[in-house]
């Protein structure tokens, strides 16, 4: 049996803080290069298959906060192992039967190039479907979060938005997000990093627990 899985083992696991593997691809947009999205945020998820109840739902519900993350600079990617045409008509359904139209690229990835790439192929669920992955990458190219879901579970949405508005806002201020933050919630300070920044804590309006966790509003 082990022998069976062994073309389809992952070749690859992304690490957090690392370039994001490079890849042309095959699209329902045409040709890509995940390059060419560089200096922009990139979400790129893969889905078990097409003509599935589960990632129907869950490419409606990218598809509904698609302009959203367009104003946040971030574009999504859809992938799955199936053909640019098996995509093509799918998308076409979605837009027949629910009346939403799917405004993102979906790779192609027959030969699982990209899905070996970024560990998508998990021998435990699959051999022949990537689970449900989502890569957070950064307009640098890095890596920056990766969620993974087993197939049998739908993704809920406003979390991986939440999680790109925590990450933008940790950039910009250079500050850490509590559990569950939301934007317009308070922030963590860093940690002090020397006695003396500890002990002037007090005069900079933090609201401070203890001198290793204070808050602060951005």
């Amino acid at each position: 049996m082990e022998s069976e899985y062994k073309e389809f083992e992952c070749l690859s696991m992304p690490v957090i803080g690392e370039p994001a593997p490079e890849f042309e691809a095959l699209t329902t947009h045409g040709k890509i290069k995940l390059s060419d999205y560089r200096g922009s945020w990139v979400i790129m998820f893969s889905h078990p298959a097409d003509f599935t109840p589960v990632c129907t739902t869950e490419f409606a519900a990218f598809a509904g906060v698609y302009d959203e993350l367009k104003s946040l600079n971030a574009e999504l990617i859809g992938l799955s192992i199936d053909s640019v045409h098996s995509h093509i008509a799918w998308v076409r359904n979605i837009d027949e039967k629910l009346g939403i139209k799917i405004p993102f690229p979906v790779i192609a990835d027959l030969d699982m190039s990209v899905a070996n790439k970024f560990g998508m192929i998990h021998k435990g669920q699959s051999n022949t479907s990537t689970v449900r992955t989502v890569f957070f990458i950064d307009p640098e190219g890095k890596i920056r979060a990766m969620i993974y879901y087993p197939l049998s579970n739908g993704r809920y949405i406003p979390e991986i938005v939440r999680a790109l508005k925590a990450f933008q806002a940790s950039d910009e201020h250079h500050i850490a997000t509590p559990a569950n933050w939301q934007p317009g919630d308070k922030v963590i300070v860093p940690p002090p990093a020397t006695q003396q920044e500890a002990e002037e804590r007090a005069s900079k309006g933090y609201d401070c627990k203890d001198f290793y966790l204070c808050f602060k509003d951005i």
